[in-house]
C-alpha cells in the first residue's frame, strides 16, 4: 500500500496543472497568513478589535515634579510619538511587524485647583481632549479626536514634611468618555468606543538636596465595546482591567533645569473578553525607560522624555517620544 501511494503521489507530482494548482494554494494561504499576522498586530494596538486592547492611557506623559500642584490654573499641551517595529505574543517573544505602526498624540489640558479644601486637600477639576494620528499602513489610517478625559473630583494635598523629606500628594478621578470618531466599518478608529475609568495617585518625593522622585500609580476599569468593527464578526468585546505607573528619579541642576530618568510599566490583572468570554493568555503587559529633562521658566515648564519598551506581551514593542509644554498663568 505504501508503495503504491507513493507512485500515485510521483505521478500526480509531475502533473503540470496539479502543480499549479498547489502552487496557487500555497500562495493563497501564506498570504491570508500575513493578513492574519497584521491584522493581529493592529488589534492589539488599534482599538475594539479581535484582541480587545486598552484605550491610549498616560504611559510616560508625564514626569518630574507631578505630584505638586496648588489653587489655581494649569493649561498644558502634550504630544508624544509612538513608532513600533515588533509585536510580542503572548510568551513575550517578539516578531517584526510589516510595516512599522505609528502613532501620534495630542492632549490639551485644562486643570482647575479651588481653594475649597475636602479631608485637608484642595478640590479641583480638569477636561481633556484628545487627539490621535494613526498609521497602520495596507489596514488603513485613522486621525480626529479620540476619547475625552474628565475628572470632577481631584484632591491636590499641600506639602507634607517628614523631618527634612519634603512630600507632595494628589488623588485624580479620571473618565474616558468615547465621543471621538468611529466607525464600525473600519479597523482604525482613534476612538475606544467604550468607557473607562481611570482613577490614580500621584506623589512627589524630595528625599535629599537636589533629587526628586515622582510617582504616578493608575488603576483603569474598562467597559464593553457593543460595536465592535464589522470584519471582526464579533458582538462585543471588552478589554481587560490593567494597573500601570509612571516614575521618574531626577537631579535638579541651577536655572530650574532637572534631568534624570523616566519610566512606565503597564500589567493586565483580568482577561479581556470577547463575546462575553474570556481570552485565556491574553493579558498585556509592557515597561520602559528612557532619559528626561524639564526646564522651569516661571509661569512656563518644558518637558521632554524618551523611552525604549521592554518585555512586552500580547503587544507591540517600540518607542515613545513626549514633549509637554504647562502654562501657569496665576503662579507667583
Amino acid at each position: 500500500m505504501l508503495v503504491s501511494y507513493l507512485r500515485i503521489k510521483g505521478m500526480i507530482t509531475e502533473c503540470a496543472a496539479v502543480q499549479a494548482f498547489w502552487q496557487t494554494i500555497h500562495q493563497l494561504a501564506s498570504c491570508l497568513t500575513k493578513r492574519f499576522l497584521f491584522l493581529l498586530f493592529t488589534c492589539v494596538v488599534v482599538s475594539a478589535q479581535i484582541h480587545p486592547s486598552e484605550p491610549g492611557v498616560n504611559l510616560g506623559d508625564t514626569s518630574f515634579l507631578d505630584g505638586l500642584a496648588g489653587p489655581g490654573w494649569l493649561v498644558q499641551e502634550t504630544v508624544d510619538g509612538y513608532h513600533s517595529t515588533k509585536i510580542a505574543d503572548s510568551t513575550g517573544r517578539t516578531t517584526p511587524a510589516i510595516p512599522p505602526f505609528n502613532v501620534v498624540t495630542s492632549l490639551s489640558q485644562a486643570t482647575y485647583v479651588t481653594k475649597h479644601r475636602i479631608f485637608h486637600a484642595w478640590w479641583g477639576a480638569e477636561v481633556i481632549p484628545v487627539v490621535s494620528v494613526v498609521h497602520a499602513s495596507n489596514l488603513g489610517n485613522a486621525a480626529g479626536l479620540s476619547n475625552l478625559i474628565v475628572s470632577p473630583f481631584i484632591l491636590q494635598w499641600n506639602e507634607l514634611k517628614i523631618d527634612r523629606v519634603r512630600i507632595w500628594q494628589r488623588l485624580d478621578l479620571d473618565f474616558f468618555v468615547p465621543i471621538g470618531g468611529y466607525r464600525r466599518i473600519s479597523l482604525v478608529n482613534p476612538s475606544s468606543h467604550f468607557w473607562s475609568a481611570n482613577p490614580y495617585y500621584a506623589i512627589t518625593v524630595f528625599p535629599a538636596k537636589h533629587w526628586e522622585t515622582s510617582w504616578r500609580i493608575h488603576y483603569l476599569y474598562n467597559g464593553v465595546n457593543h460595536d465592535p468593527p464589522l470584519a471582526t464578526g464579533l458582538t462585543s468585546t471588552q478589554a481587560g482591567q490593567a494597573i500601570f505607573f509612571c516614575s521618574t528619579l531626577g537631579y535638579l541642576l541651577p536655572h530650574g533645569i532637572i534631568v534624570g530618568a523616566n519610566g512606565y510599566y503597564l500589567k493586565q490583572i483580568t482577561d479581556p473578553r470577547v463575546n462575553g468570554v474570556r481570552l485565556p493568555d491574553s493579558p498585556e503587559q509592557v515597561g520602559a525607560i528612557g532619559p528626561g529633562a524639564m526646564w522651569d521658566l516661571g509661569h512656563f515648564m518644558l518637558y521632554a522624555s524618551a523611552y525604549h519598551e521592554v518585555g512586552a506581551v500580547n503587544r507591540p514593542e517600540g518607542n515613545k517620544l513626549v514633549l509637554r509644554l504647562a502654562w501657569l498663568p496665576g503662579r507667583k
